[in-house]
């Protein structure tokens, strides 16, 4: 299968043009295919209005990862990929989706163009290493629990298997046992340790989210730093931002969603933050 490399390995290093990239979706995909092509829609035009040219739709065909048995997970491989097919079809962007076994793999990359590594897997060598011989970009999100130097490693797995198509993704650190926060000195780290080549793009949505810490079995979160994180990630040179929207009541995740009509404001807001970035940074006129 001929590689297809990531949109945002396009973006100038520390959002040099004043544009940045950006991965946006569901968290999970729900059996509706009207919500999918509608909110797949509704990406591609916010990024066209904020003149962002490095954009991907995200959503997840299963959410493996759950802290309750009777958590909503997904509608499985199959179906996933057909509404995946819709969403790309609806939308015209490349689409990336999570995946969680090396027997998933191939599958995925028939219809995905970029293969995501959930967070819990990141040290996963076979999974990784399965996803690099694909020739999809490779999105590997940074475990709660592991240091940057980690992320270096896993980068060179996919490098080993033969393929440099990698971004990496930061998605908050663990703050004691039922908080999550976004240290912007990580989008400095991660740069130091898998180095200047590798886009490092923050997770704004999943940054802000509570891990359950009673019996509900469900996560909470606060929506409402959603766009400070991001901001935030911008402000620190991250090469793009991961952000989640649902029009309604989203089955996994509601806590931390955005809604499709808040994303063209913040993309805009982040464009100027990059061009401040850039303009702060660049030598000054003789």
């Amino acid at each position: 299968m001929p590689a297809t490399p990531l949109p945002w390995t396009c973006v100038a290093r520390g959002v040099g043009t004043g544009r940045f990239a950006l991965v946006a979706g569901l968290n999970v995909l729900e059996d509706d295919v009207k919500l999918v092509r509608e909110t797949a829609s509704a990406v591609a035009e916010a990024a066209r209005e904020a003149g962002l040219g490095q954009v991907v739709f995200k959503a997840s065909w299963d959410k493996a990862n759950r802290t309750s048995a009777s958590s909503f997970r997904g509608p499985g491989l199959q179906r996933g990929l057909e509404l995946l097919a819709e969403a790309k079809d609806a939308s015209g962007l490349p689409v990336v989706t999570d995946v969680h076994e090396t027997s998933h793999v191939d599958a995925v990359a028939e219809v995905a163009d970029v293969l995501q590594i959930p967070s819990f897997l990141c040290r996963q060598t076979d999974l990784l290493s399965a996803a690099a011989r694909t020739g999809r970009g490779v999105h590997i999100k940074r475990g709660q629990m592991v240091g940057p130097g980690v992320m270096g490693h896993a980068v060179e797995k996919c490098r080993l298997a033969g393929n440099d198509q990698v971004a990496v993704c930061e998605r908050g650190i663990m703050l004691g046992l039922d908080q999550l926060a976004f240290d912007p000195r990580q989008v400095i780290y991660l740069q130091r340790a898998c180095g200047p080549e590798v886009p490092i793009l923050v997770d704004a949505t999943h940054a802000c989210q509570a891990p359950p810490s009673g019996s509900a079995g469900k996560s909470g979160g606060d929506r409402s730093l959603v766009a400070i994180t991001a901001r935030a990630a911008i402000a620190a040179g991250a090469d793009g931002v991961f952000l989640e929207v649902h029009p309604g009541n989203a089955p996994c995740d509601p806590a931390v969603q955005l809604h499709p009509r808040e994303l063209l404001p913040l993309l805009q807001t982040l464009n100027a933050i990059a061009a401040a970035v850039d303009s702060s940074s660049s030598p000054a006129a003789p």
